[in-house]
């Protein structure tokens, strides 16, 4: 049976880029795009009409950004993963990304084919960060962590805590509930018990500071759902 390729939808005010970056897309193979739209109005459209699987959005659009507008459409509940595709590495441009929703953040220096990778792995679920970013986004969590680590981590439950080591591992929802053998939606509200809990705004952030903090599976006890 011959694999369906990945739906693309590129939103970007650039026009060489977006035709530039559509054309190595599709030559990396496994891949067909969908849809191109170069401002917000335009991306509403294309959304709309191509129903991708995933979004490669700048984080510089007119007449806003791209940031703006990704909230805007996750409020208007359009829930298709998004990757923002930039020529900024500041600090603040990544966290705003990542608390719109943003399922990743990819810079344009990348080679098409880190590109297509980031693409696969997030629609497997997992958050995606440039290479190059990890490092300002330990930064940034450190800065938003007024609290001790030891006293977040001991407000968590133990299958909170479950769900932190399983989030840590770059795991969707889906795979978390398959695991632990618990519904799609009780993942959800754990998760985000997690986020409120930890004073964390994105699942991302709180893989970073499972691995940051070294946060292992709780000695089983009693059942914990």
């Amino acid at each position: 049976m011959t694999q369906q390729p990945i739906r693309v939808a590129l939103v970007d005010d650039h026009t060489l880029f977006r035709m530039g970056l559509a054309e190595l897309l599709e030559q990396q193979g496994g891949v067909e795009v969908v849809g191109i739209a170069g401002n917000g109005e335009e991306a509403r459209m294309v959304l709309s009409q191509s129903r991708p699987d995933i979004v490669i959005m700048d984080l510089h659009l007119p007449p806003s950004n791209g940031i703006d507008l990704l909230r805007q459409l996750r409020e208007e509940g359009f829930e298709v993963p998004t990757l923002m595709l930039t020529v900024s590495d500041a600090e603040e441009d990544l966290a705003a990304a990542l608390r719109a929703g943003a399922r990743g953040y990819l810079l344009k220096d990348m080679e098409p084919e880190d590109v297509l990778e980031g693409i696969q792995r997030a629609l497997r679920g997992e958050t995606v960060v440039a290479p190059s970013m990890t490092r300002k986004l330990v930064d940034m969590l450190k800065h938003d962590q007024p609290t001790r680590p030891e006293t977040l981590l001991n407000s968590l439950t133990q299958r909170e805590r479950e769900i932190l080591v399983h989030l840590a591992q770059g795991e969707s929802n889906k795979v978390i509930a398959k695991a632990l053998d618990i519904s799609h939606d009780t993942v959800k509200l754990h998760v985000r018990h997690i986020l409120s809990k930890l004073n964390l705004n994105s699942r991302v952030e709180a893989a970073v500071f499972a691995v940051e903090h070294r946060v292992s599976m709780p000695r089983p006890t009693s059942s914990n759902h």
